[in-house]
């Protein structure tokens, strides 16, 4: 089986790190991996993987784009692909109108993945557009039943989101040089506890109210650090500024640390006395939520979207309702007093993402084709 993979960039987020691993379990199972994306930093552990990678502007909103479709259509006969993932709405627009224009016969099998729940419109709808449409999360499977009726709901298959826990085992504790290395480099956290928000450094995973907690708790006397772990996009650098300029605004400056992205997230993670979860819009799924949860790090989460159904799930005492940032700050200080026990062991993991993936590819591709009708019907 040949399965091309369509995303608009390989840089660093939940959807591009979801497309290495399934690229890597088609690889173990002996099956052919290619992702097309306009390119990124994570290009070579893909192709370490064993993946093709295929470079084209996929990701690019400009007229010249529709060039691609016959650039896409060439290659998914030259390249004798088997089955069309796409997993954002550009790439998928490209990719299905591709697929158009083959016999119905000769068409690779199209699967779509929501992975958020975007703005309900004519251009959102081709993500639903799938013979088989993966939702990460109860959450977004709701989303689609709610914003597209019309979609059966045999259509649908939930696939939630996972970590691996053999990298993210419970109760990990860094080398003792990375230790040392860290504590060096951030003298303060020998004696003060360390409060985390990782993720890419945009408005909407609430780095805003993360500092409005971490002021909250400085102004009841709790000498704690906070953490920013993850770095801006490449082109929005000035948000990076206005939330230093609003660290000095709140007086906690002297209490933050802007790390940009990490490599070693884990580790990381793992010596914080508390993870953040405050996404000012309900989030797909959560997976930095679970990565915490997974080394037995508490954390204080908004109640809503994939953050909530993850906490729910595993670990209920982090929930707070969405933007009380006091809440926030006492469930944060309940749990530096009294630091809770927070159970690793849970479904959500890598292994079972990737079985899930590769048994959908593999029913439909054993799945009898539409006749030209449906086909026609479907768009």
């Amino acid at each position: 089986m040949s399965v091309v993979q369509l995303l608009p960039e390989l840089e660093v987020g939940g959807v591009e790190q979801g497309t290495l691993e399934i690229a890597a379990a088609l690889v173990a199972a002996g099956h052919r991996a290619v992702v097309i994306s306009g390119g990124g930093r994570l290009v070579p552990q893909l192709e370490a993987l064993g993946a093709t990678h295929i470079t084209l502007p996929i990701g690019r909103k400009r007229p010249s784009s529709v060039l691609l479709i016959r650039q896409l259509r060439a290659l998914f006969v030259r390249e004798q692909i088997d089955l069309v993932h796409a997993r954002s709405r550009l790439p998928a627009w490209l990719g299905y109108l591709a697929l158009k224009g083959l016999p119905v016969a000769e068409r690779p099998r199209w699967v779509t993945t929501v992975h958020g729940p975007y703005r309900v419109n004519r251009y959102s709808q081709i993500m639903v557009s799938g013979e088989r449409v993966i939702a990460i999360s109860q959450f977004i499977r709701g989303y689609i039943a709610r914003a597209y009726p019309a979609v059966p709901a045999s259509r649908v298959r939930v696939i939630p989101r996972g970590v691996d826990r053999a990298q993210w085992p419970a109760d990990y504790v860094p080398p003792a040089a990375w230790l040392a290395a860290w504590q060096e480099r951030h003298p303060a956290l020998r004696s003060q506890p360390a409060l985390v928000l990782p993720g890419r450094l945009t408005r909407w995973k609430g780095p805003e109210d993360f500092l409005g907690v971490l002021a909250r708790l400085r102004a009841r006397g709790l000498a704690v650090h906070g953490l920013l772990a993850g770095g801006p996009h490449p082109h929005k650098l000035a948000f990076e500024r206005s939330l230093r300029a609003l660290a000095r605004e709140l007086d906690v400056a002297d209490d933050l640390s802007f790390l940009g992205q990490r490599r070693d997230l884990r580790e990381v993670i793992a010596v914080s006395a508390c993870a953040f979860s405050l996404t000012r819009v309900p989030e797909a799924f959560g997976r930095t939520t679970l990565e915490a949860l997974s080394l037995g790090v508490p954390v204080v989460g908004y109640d809503h979207g994939g953050t909530g159904e993850i906490l729910r799930a595993v670990f209920p005492a982090g929930l707070v309702p969405p933007g009380d940032l006091d809440a926030a700050a006492q469930r944060c200080a309940d749990f530096l007093a009294a630091p809770p026990s927070v159970q690793g062991e849970h479904g959500y993991t890598t292994a079972q993402l990737q079985a899930a993936t590769l048994a959908v590819y593999a029913e439909l591709c054993h799945a009898p084709r539409p006749d030209h009708a449906q086909a026609s019907a479907r768009g």
